[in-house]
C-alpha cells in the first residue's frame, strides 16, 4: 500500500509558544517587535496564569520571528500544528466530525486573525498530525503549508 503524503508534512505550519511574564506590557512589546521587523501574525491565542502567559502564535516569517526572540529575550518553543483553511464557522462541525472519525485527540484550537486571500482558518494541535491531516484531506478539506500563510 503507498503512503500518503500530504503537503503539510513537507512544509508544516509553525507556531511559537513565548513564555512572557505576567504583566503590563509584555503583549505589547512582543507584537511590536514583530511589527517593527515587518513579521505579521497571523493567529494568536493567549493562556493565563498567576505569574506568566504563555502566547502561542503563528506568524508569517518564522525564521526572522525566532531571531528576533532570541535577540530580545523572548523565551519560546516551537512546534507544528495543522492549519486548516474553513470557508466560515460553520465548517467547524466538519473539521471536528473528520478529526473524530479518525480518532485523532485535540490538544487545542485557535482561529487565525487574517489570511492571505481572506479566507478563514484554524490552529490545531492534536495527537498525530499526519493522520489528522489525512482525515481533513479525505473530506475536501485543505490543509495549509507555511508557504501558505506566508506573505
Amino acid at each position: 500500500m503507498a503512503e500518503i503524503r500530504t503537503t503539510s508534512a513537507l512544509d508544516p505550519v509553525k507556531q511559537f509558544s513565548v513564555f512572557a511574564e505576567n504583566r503590563v506590557g509584555r503583549l505589547y512589546d512582543l507584537t511590536n517587535l514583530l511589527k517593527h521587523h515587518n513579521v505579521h501574525i497571523m493567529a494568536i491565542t493567549v493562556l493565563d496564569t498567576t505569574d506568566s502567559a504563555i502566547i502561542r502564535l503563528i506568524v508569517d516569517d518564522p525564521d526572522q520571528a525566532r531571531e528576533l526572540m532570541v535577540a530580545n529575550d523572548f523565551p519560546f518553543a516551537e512546534c507544528t500544528v495543522l492549519a486548516v483553511e474553513i470557508l466560515d464557522e460553520s465548517k467547524l462541525r466538519g473539521v471536528l466530525a473528520a478529526l473524530l472519525e479518525a480518532e485523532v485527540n485535540i490538544h487545542y484550537i485557535y482561529s487565525f486573525m487574517k489570511r492571505p486571500a481572506e479566507r478563514s482558518a484554524l490552529a490545531i494541535n492534536v495527537e498525530d498530525p499526519d493522520i489528522a491531516a489525512q482525515a481533513l484531506n479525505q473530506r475536501g478539506y485543505k490543509v495549509l503549508t507555511q508557504g501558505d500563510i506566508s506573505r
